[in-house]
């Protein structure tokens, strides 16, 4: 099954009115990623998580703290300011009740950037179907460093910087290895495979 991006959240929306609320489907969500990249990585030590301030962000910052449970030692990129959804506001407090280290995008050190370069995973959570256009100069150089990792580079239903509809990719998009497609594909997956690499379907609960 594929969906457009208006037609995921009109999914999305009668989950919820059957009951199923948007803070599980994000923590379905981010679990659905976390068991997926444990797959790949299952004795990962290091990841850095690049997080967005909406949904996909909220997706993360969940798979952000199953990491640091599971005793990996975790970066949260803020890309976009403060979380602005309010479940991933929650998801934010929930990691940082956890003393996850946290930094804006456009105050990376050369520090971060080294750990980040020699993370054995790096997940982008940046954007999801909702983008289009052009990355803001936080975000394309936070692309940048996702793509200049020697990691797993995980995307989270989109690489960000890929139209979901349209396929179009703007300058600086993420190139991942593995992409988890929420619910269902997407038709930029089957339209700009090459910048999505592996794509992998996860049921979040819809």
């Amino acid at each position: 099954m594929t969906l457009t991006a208006k037609e995921m959240k009109a999914a999305e929306k009668a989950a919820f009115e059957r009951g199923i609320s948007y803070l599980q489907m994000m923590e379905n969500a981010g679990r659905q990623a976390f068991e997926l990249l444990l797959s790949r990585r299952p004795d990962i030590k290091t990841a850095a998580v690049f997080c967005g301030s909406g949904g996909c962000g909220g997706d993360a910052l969940v798979l952000a703290r199953l990491l640091k449970q599971k005793g990996a030692e975790v970066l949260i990129i803020l890309c976009c300011g403060k979380p602005r959804h309010q479940d991933a506001v929650t998801n934010f407090y929930l990691a940082a009740s956890l003393d996850i280290p946290m930094v804006v995008g456009s105050l990376l050190t050369q520090e971060d950037i080294d750990f980040i370069r020699s993370a054995d995973a790096v997940i982008d959570g940046i954007y999801g179907t909702g983008f289009h256009g052009e990355l803001g100069l936080e975000q394309e150089v936070c692309c940048g460093v996702i793509n200049s990792s020697n990691g797993l580079k995980l995307a989270l239903d989109i690489p960000s910087g890929l139209e979901c509809d349209s396929g179009i990719a703007a300058q600086g998009t993420v190139n991942a290895n593995l992409t988890v497609a929420f619910h269902a594909f997407k038709p930029c997956h089957e339209k700009a495979p090459e910048i999505c690499g592996e794509v992998v379907l996860a049921d979040i609960g819809i």
